[in-house]
């Protein structure tokens, strides 16, 4: 029996690389993307193949939809000389970025870019790869905890993770003619070096999101990794549809 294939965005590093191990765990191969850290990408290759696990990584500006037709078929490629398969199984919408600005000063470069990258990219690149995607299949989006509470700087940001999570409930209704699910994960604070790393190295920052959680600490990127691995297990085949956050109960 072929083994289920997931196509991951951002995997090169961070909550990306952590879900893609915990899903060859699973028995699942990779499609990953990085942006340019191409050293970290083939690293992670190297790590899936020693676990048993295959790997292919391919060069993805999430932010250049102008890009998507060309990378679709790269990965319609990779899919028949690599995996000798012409589908893959899952998608996840992981790329991204942090950036820190109050409303008031946020610009139209930041705000263009946040666009591009969280609502844009995952919208069309999603449309681009559908034809490659089994019918079946599954879609697992991130938002974020700030999409639910509000914290100064991430205005931009949030909003764009609150189009995220009306886009999913769209995607589930009319793709549920595929038996296509869709959910949307939101992680609270994680502890990468997402953001500048502000949640791991800055100790005020870091007491602050564990004093306002419910389980006492702050996220770690196993605890997003063997989250996205869940949705994609058989026993949430009938989860569709839903935003899920996993934030050890943040600001509860």
């Amino acid at each position: 029996m072929n083994r289920k294939i997931a196509l991951i965005t951002g995997t090169s590093r961070g909550l990306g690389k952590n879900a893609a191990l915990h899903l060859v765990a699973q028995g699942i191969d990779i499609i990953g993307t990085y942006n340019s850290r191409a050293d970290e990408a083939q690293a992670l290759v190297a790590e899936i193949e020693s676990l048993g696990g295959r790997a292919v990584m391919l060069q993805l500006d999430v932010a250049r939809s102008d890009n998507f037709s060309a990378f679709g078929n790269e990965v319609a490629k990779v899919l028949q000389s690599y995996f000798d398969r012409e589908r893959f199984d899952f998608l996840v919408n992981n790329a991204g970025i942090g950036l820190h600005a109050n409303f008031v000063d946020t610009t139209v470069e930041q705000f263009d870019l946040l666009v591009n990258i969280h609502l844009k990219g995952p919208f069309f690149l999603t449309q681009t790869l559908l034809p490659l995607l089994n019918d079946g299949g599954r879609i697992v989006n991130i938002s974020s905890g700030l999409a639910r509470f509000s914290l100064p700087g991430h205005s931009a940001y949030a909003a764009m993770k609150g189009a995220m999570e009306v886009l999913t409930r769209y995607q589930a209704k009319e793709l549920g003619a595929r038996n296509i699910a869709v959910n949307i994960l939101a992680p609270g604070a994680i502890e990468t070096d997402f953001g500048d790393g502000a949640v791991r190295d800055n100790a005020a920052v870091n007491q602050m999101v564990t004093s306002n959680t419910a389980l006492g600490r702050t996220g770690l990127p196993d605890d997003i990794g063997a989250a996205i691995a869940m949705l994609l297990s058989p026993g949430s085949q009938w989860i569709n549809g839903q935003r899920i956050e996993a934030s050890g109960g943040m600001f509860l």
